[in-house]
């Protein structure tokens, strides 16, 4: 494939609900990175891969709720490790977990992961993941089977497994989210991680007593029904990826299998709920 990238330099406002939404859609389509700037996101596309109306069915361009306006630059093939430890910030989830790069100084929090920042970490993971964590923290996962779909980079998989969780399957549909989420349990000495490249026709004859889908609605609606047929009784699931005006779907979808809903985490419109399978479901 042709070095030559096309870089879309949006200006966003409100910037921080407007850049999720944006990098969530443009996510869909084969845009490779995501850097935050001072008053948007840039996205960085190959040009090979670009189409005319790549833009055209982005519901964030249309809403009223945010103005938005964009200038495309064509560049060389970007140097993206140099550019994350430019942009990449440390994330701080109570004190009591740390998501950083290798670059960042190591600090006094009890869980310490440590990701190589490459294209697919984008500010679109942010606040779902860091709403998954906190349920995570306060929960017992102490020689839990675990499932994270949708791994991504894998942090969610490496904090069950230091949490004691184990064994842990992490499975994402992209080859880069595998291939980076094996990187990442290796570079964090994790040792019960197993993680597949694939969507929920793997979740075939498994069992699980945690189930972790920070994934998206729709995604989250159809696969519904496989995650309910993995969960051992009483088992957890934890659901993020969506925005609070989804939840009377997703809650109305898993009252139907029998999931009971126990906690939900807010964050920039964002959510994040906990379910637990009911007694004879």
């Amino acid at each position: 494939m042709s070095n030559l990238y096309l870089g879309y330099h949006f200006t966003v406002e409100p910037k921080e609900l407007g850049c999720e939404i944006l990098v969530a859609e443009l996510g869909e389509k084969p845009f490779e990175s995501f850097i935050e700037t001072e008053f948007g996101v840039t996205a960085y596309i190959q040009k090979e891969l670009w189409t005319a109306n790549i833009l055209d069915d982005l519901y964030v361009l249309t809403s009223p709720e945010f103005v938005i306006s964009y200038q495309i630059e064509e560049i060389e093939q970007v140097n993206w490790n140099k550019e994350w430890e430019k942009n990449f910030d440390p994330i701080d989830v109570d004190g009591k977990c740390h998501v950083r790069a290798p670059f960042h100084p190591k600090t006094d929090a009890e869980f310490d992961i440590i990701i190589e920042p490459k294209m697919s970490f984008g500010t679109g993971h942010h606040e779902t993941t860091h709403m998954v964590i906190q349920h995570l923290l306060e929960t017992d996962l102490v020689d839990k089977k675990t499932l994270d779909m949708g791994c991504g980079t894998a942090i969610l998989a490496i904090l069950a497994e230091m949490k004691g969780a184990k064994p842990i399957d992490a499975i994402d549909i992209d080859n880069w989210c595998y291939l980076n989420s094996i990187e990442n349990a290796e570079r964090n000495n994790c040792e019960h991680i197993s993680v597949y490249e694939g969507d929920a026709s793997l979740l075939v004859d498994q069992k699980y007593d945690v189930i972790i889908a920070n994934i998206n609605r729709n995604i989250l609606l159809n696969d519904m029904h496989r995650y309910m047929n993995c969960l051992n009784q009483n088992g957890l699931l934890f659901l993020s990826g969506f925005y609070k005006e989804d939840i009377p779907a997703i809650d109305e979808c898993c009252q139907k299998l029998g999931l009971q809903l126990e906690k939900t985490l807010e964050r920039n419109n964002w959510v994040s709920l906990k379910y637990k399978m009911e007694a004879g479901s």
